[in-house]
């Protein structure tokens, strides 16, 4: 006898095992559990005030305070996460509720989440002279925090700039100044033309200084008083310290005002770090900051590096 079609016999509902419910073999807590890079759409806000969707890596995580609680309700974390970041952009208000949210899942076996947020924010640049504009891309990290009701939200980001060695443009000098005196030792008198041609003639440079592409990365810890996530403005604010962000969109006239940006901004990386270290320390939105620079080296096989961190009080 043939076994009726399957459409034909009453639904089965079966209950499912669900061994998380089973207690732990070595009972103790859990600083944290979760998943990490997690692929989600996020919406953040555009320099314009636009928002705008990015392709993102998320970490998350929640405490597991129940001892002998085996594990927690994973999915519940990444079902919340993906209705949390589907329409709203992402805000420190946001952010909080989205934690409260994850902690509220585990039915009383968590008491603190963290996320961290990893996406590349494109901002369009415009280019020094000759009225064109490219767009440039910066790593964003937004690490957030919620313990005891309280929000720790940190931003991390870095910005690529030019740095030309203060030592090697003062070496190029010398022997600059050295091949002039040599060639009109015995030139009388001297015009003001004669030394404008020798100047732009290939004879003007004996030596040029060394430069490199260098990056500065910061991260921030910001106050909880401010509901936004200042990243375009402190980027602005660090290349505008720095004085020689890297370029996209280039002509001619862009390159020769990016050589005499050089030219004005001499720094070794220290000099670079006090410079973004002056910039994070006068911001009332930030708690406190930590930042490092590395020059990438054209004249050595390794890189210089920098440090410098500090604690707002203002």
């Amino acid at each position: 006898m043939t076994n009726p079609p399957h459409s034909l016999h009453p639904a089965v509902v079966r209950e499912l095992p669900d061994v998380a419910f089973d207690a732990a073999a070595m009972a103790r807590p859990l600083d944290w559990v979760g998943m990490s890079n997690i692929a989600l759409p996020l919406r953040v806000a555009s320099p314009g005030g636009d928002p705008i969707q990015v392709a993102a890596s998320v970490d998350v995580g929640v405490d597991l305070t129940s001892a002998d609680t085996r594990g927690i309700h994973m999915s519940r974390l990444y079902l919340r996460l993906q209705d949390a970041f589907a329409s709203e952009v992402v805000t420190p208000a946001g952010l909080r509720r989205v934690l409260q949210s994850l902690v509220d899942s585990q039915a009383g076996i968590s008491s603190q989440a963290r996320l961290a947020l990893r996406y590349d924010q494109l901002l369009l640049r415009p280019a020094l002279a000759s009225g064109n504009a490219g767009w440039k891309r910066y790593p964003v990290e937004i690490d957030a925090n919620l313990s005891g009701g309280h929000l720790r939200l940190a931003l991390k980001f870095s910005v690529e700039y030019s740095s030309t060695c203060p030592a090697s443009a003062a070496l190029s000098r010398q022997l600059n100044a050295e091949r002039f005196s040599e060639d009109f030792a015995v030139a009388r008198p001297l015009s003001a033309a004669v030394v404008s041609d020798w100047l732009a003639s290939e004879r003007g440079l004996a030596a040029t200084p060394h430069a490199q592409r260098s990056r500065a990365s910061m991260r921030v810890e910001l106050r909880p008083q401010f509901d936004e996530l200042p990243l375009a403005a402190l980027i602005d604010a660090v290349e505008h310290a720095l004085g020689t962000p890297v370029q996209t969109a280039v002509k001619r006239d862009d390159e020769q005002a990016f050589a005499r940006l050089n030219a004005e901004n001499l720094m070794f990386c220290e000099d670079a770090a006090r410079r973004v270290a002056a910039v994070l320390a006068a911001d009332p939105r930030i708690e406190r900051f930590e930042a490092e620079v590395e020059h990438y080296e054209s004249l050595h096989p390794h890189d210089a590096v920098a440090r410098v961190s500090g604690v707002n009080v203002a």
